[in-house]
């Protein structure tokens, strides 16, 4: 018997009808739908054309409950938002497409409800705010209390139908076209019913982008609807472009179980449920979260299906339990009242019952590969939403960032097809093998998946799964083309995919969990598979993180990303330290004194009280020096508070390269941990007020993301980054534009979407700012008086920030009048460095 290869093109009839368009969208979600109307609006003369398999309504989107996620309360930063971000992806996220989705999703959030989608808002008329696991501050929009996924449905099919754009439904796209020079030049796809088309067509466009969706429907349970088959990801493989990390597929943790034999889609109990204070409990009641994460029962969804799964593992159980029972009844219907109906509906009654719960697949972290501009590597063809590794979400999505990646990366792609506008081109016929699977292997494609590519997984399992998918390849009988087999073959295509992945990573990292290697490894293993399909099979590429570039150990960098901040700079910073200490003969007292192969274990002490920052850098400069002969344990975190006489790290290697690192560390940590335990200081004046703490750009050259990195450890919050991240109008640019008003409606005019703060240093300057619209005002040397007053006559239609002649005194008393920040200069230009020594512990 031979095994016939995975199909490069499926085998369908020749196209019987044939339509044209500038962009053709494959799929009808968040992201396709954004990506339609924002191209409408970019070139009203253009012709686009939304094909989606089901009805427009249809797809993932509209089963989201939880929400959107986007920093809009004046409390939280773009910086704790990518942090957050970082965290969950677990070394893996794009820091540049992270910055992207956070800093841009504000903005692109206000247009989805200048579209028409209504969410939930407060008693005052503000958008209601809640949080999911992974966060760390409350920034999740939300619609009809668990409904967000199909109000913004809503919203976005109702403006599409009100527009010029094409609509064509129930089509299941096939393959991609392309033209003499490899560029895409459109789809086939088999529209299912009779009309003016049927059948098997074409579409041929000048630019392409899927937007299909999941593949959720790879596994045997699953909260993905019956769509979700993952054709995106399969036509991508079979047209040439690269799939990347599909290993990384997300289980929600908490999916309603319906009982042992129950498969296909499941009822999803939103994240925002343990948001709002429900706890995961087993079936003696015993809460199992606790003790497993910082976050308890709202860690990120990764540790928490894990915690369920070994839950279950040792007490023989075939699921656990969510407990809200204290919500009561009226909060159930008021704020989830999907939920509470979908309960309710099989026999569970949350509000005095705790709901039977078990992991199921969810999400794809990984996807086609693309960069900032949602490119692929098909020039012309673009992906956008779950069917994308934008690098976003890295080996585990943070809560509520999916729709936030549709929104802004939908727009990204609809701009760089603008701007490219790329010539069209004649499709030429795809000479490549082509097959189909036959579909009565779909349920037993599944049920291997389910079983030994899922939550838990190992070397055995595995293979015993790419054993079975190998001989779902062959059919004892002829497949004709069919929508079954088309979705037969995708699934078998992706399934394959994602096995080949998940054999190879042998480790355990975000949502792909080895059994058989349990440990995450940086050092072999901080990098992603990338996945291609030739007429031999499945290509695998292992292709190093962007951090392996900067040459600092793998776990340093993984460290200094998911704190926020670029690793390469940072090396740069290392590198000029270094370099101002060696000079040309290096450490000269070391080299006379210590013999060259003794080797000793040092400790890097506390001497003062105080908060601590910094300590990865101080190990990079340990590395660098010493290389791998140097080995460092972290006895805390940053961040920690710490007394004097704590041992913060020890580092074992060669004593010549202890020393000559020691006082460049040491510069670093000092420094960063006094600004830490600076800003400490005054988040504990004005504790329990509602005002934080941010700093300033006074900070010394090439020092400021470090600088401002510490200030985050020690509680405050972060302002402008740079000159270009907001505008911020001061005194002198009022001189120069004739008044504060003519000031602000300059750079509105000039930077449309870019955030504007301004500073007043009298009463009377706040009304005619407010009336121009500003959202922040800088209240620069007020008296106490004076802000009080102030926070009256603005009454919440801004944020307010006090600065000018703060200290540490007065603090308490400024934060007391209502304003929101306090801006505090001196965090990073003046803060006292914290007493850290190192201390050699000799033979």
């Amino acid at each position: 018997m031979t095994i016939p290869a995975i199909p490069q093109r499926l085998t369908a009839p020749s196209p019987g009808w044939t339509v044209e368009a500038d962009v053709v969208v494959v799929g009808s979600g968040v992201a396709g739908l954004t990506l339609a109307l924002r191209y409408a609006a970019l070139d009203p003369a253009a012709r686009v054309l939304v094909v989606t398999k089901d009805v427009l309504s249809s797809g993932s989107t509209r089963w989201a409950q939880g929400g959107i996620a986007a920093v809009l309360d004046p409390g939280d930063t773009p910086e704790e938002h990518l942090s957050d971000t970082l965290l969950a992806g677990v070394g893996l996220c794009d820091t540049e497409a992270v910055r992207a989705l956070v800093t841009e999703g504000p903005d692109a959030l206000r247009r989805l409800i200048a579209t028409g989608a209504r969410f939930d808002t407060d008693a005052a008329g503000g958008l209601q705010l809640t949080r999911e696991g992974g966060h760390r501050r409350d920034r999740i929009v939300h619609a009809g209390g668990d409904a967000t996924g199909a109000e913004v449905q809503r919203a976005l099919v109702q403006a599409v139908r009100e527009s010029a754009i094409e609509v064509i439904e129930h089509a299941l796209v096939l393959d991609l076209l392309k033209d003499a020079e490899g560029r895409a030049a459109g789809v086939t796809l088999h529209v299912m019913g009779e009309g003016e088309r049927d059948g098997v067509g074409a579409v041929q466009a000048r630019a392409v982008v899927l937007a299909t969706g999941g593949m959720g429907q790879v596994y045997a349970v699953t909260t993905n609807p019956v769509v979700s088959t993952g054709d995106g990801v399969a036509l991508a493989l079979r047209a040439g472009a690269v799939v990347r990390d599909l290993e990384f597929v997300q289980f929600h943790p908490t999916v309603l179980w319906l009982g042992e034999e129950a498969t296909g889609q499941q009822p999803l109990i939103s994240e925002a449920v343990r948001g709002e204070g429900a706890v995961l409990v087993d079936a003696d009641g015993t809460r199992f979260m606790q003790g497993v994460h910082e976050l308890a029962d709202l860690a990120p969804r990764d540790v928490v299906a894990k915690a369920i799964m070994r839950r279950m593992r040792e007490t023989g159980a075939s699921h656990m339990y969510l407990d809200a029972r204290h919500f009561g009844e009226h909060k159930w219907r008021t704020r989830f009242p999907t939920i509470h109906a979908v309960c309710l509906e099989h026999g569970i009654d949350p509000a005095t019952q705790p709901i039977p719960i078990a992991p199921a697949a969810h999400y794809a972290s990984g996807g086609v590969r693309v960069d900032l501009h949602g490119r692929t590597d098909v020039p012309g063809l673009y992906a956008c939403g779950e069917v994308a590794c934008t690098g976003v979400h890295g080996a585990n999505r943070l809560a509520s960032n999916s729709l936030l990646e549709g929104l802004v990366f939908a727009e990204r792609i609809a701009a760089d097809i603008h701007a490219v506008r790329p010539a069209p081109g004649d499709p030429v016929p795809d000479e490549r093998p082509s097959g189909l699977a036959d579909p009565r292997t779909r349920p037993r494609i599944q049920a291997h998946m389910s079983r030994g590519a899922g939550v838990l997984r190992g070397e055995e399992s595995l293979t015993e799964v790419a054993r079975a998918l190998l001989g779902a390849r062959w059919t004892p009988v002829a497949v004709e083309p069919c929508t079954e087999s088309w979705e037969a073959t995708n699934l078998l295509t992706v399934a394959s995919a994602l096995v080949t992945a998940a054999r190879n990573r042998e480790e355990t990292r975000g949502s792909h969990w080895r059994e058989d290697f349990p440990d995450r490894n940086d050092a072999w293993w901080l990098g992603h598979l990338d996945l291609t399909l030739t007429s031999e099979g499945m290509t695998m590429t292992y292709v190093p993180h962007e951090r392996r570039a900067t040459g600092l150990p793998p776990r340093v960098a993984a460290d200094l990303a998911e704190a926020g901040l670029d690793p390469a700079e940072a090396e740069a910073v290392i590198t000029a330290a270094l370099r101002e200490d060696l000079q040309e003969a290096g450490d000269v007292t070391s080299a006379a004194t210590i013999p060259a192969g003794r080797t000793d274990t040092a400790d890097v002490v506390a001497r003062a009280d105080g908060v601590v920052c910094g300590l990865a850098l101080a190990e990079a400069v340990f590395s660098r020096v010493g290389g791998d002969d140097v080995v460092a344990e972290r006895r805390v975190k940053d961040g920690e508070r710490v007394s004097r006489g704590d041992v913060l790290m020890t580092v074992t290697g060669p004593t010549r390269d202890l020393l000559t690192a020691e006082r460049t560390a040491l510069n670093l940590l000092t420094h960063l941990s006094g600004i830490a335990t600076f800003t400490g200081r005054w988040v504990e004046a004005v504790a329990g007020t509602g005002a934080r703490i941010r700093d300033s750009r006074k900070t010394l050259p090439g020092l400021r993301a470090l600088a401002k990195y510490a200030v985050r450890c020690g509680g405050g919050v972060n302002h402008r980054m740079s000159l270009s991240d907001a505008a911020l109008i001061k005194d002198n640019h009022v001189v120069a534009a004739g008044g504060v008003a003519e000031a602000f409606r300059a750079v509105r005019d000039a930077y449309p979407g870019l955030p504007i703060e301004v500073e007043v240093d009298r009463i009377d300057q706040i009304e005619p700012v407010l009336a121009e619209g500003a959202e922040e005002i800088l209240l620069d040397n007020f008296s106490v008086e004076d802000l009080a007053r102030a926070v009256r006559l603005v009454g919440g239609r801004a944020r307010l920030e006090s600065s000018g002649s703060l200290t540490l005194e007065s603090a308490r008393e400024v934060a007391a009048t209502g304003v929101d920040y306090l801006a505090v200069g001196a965090l990073t230009h003046s803060a006292p460095a914290l007493d850290i020594a190192m201390d050699l512990r000799g033979n």
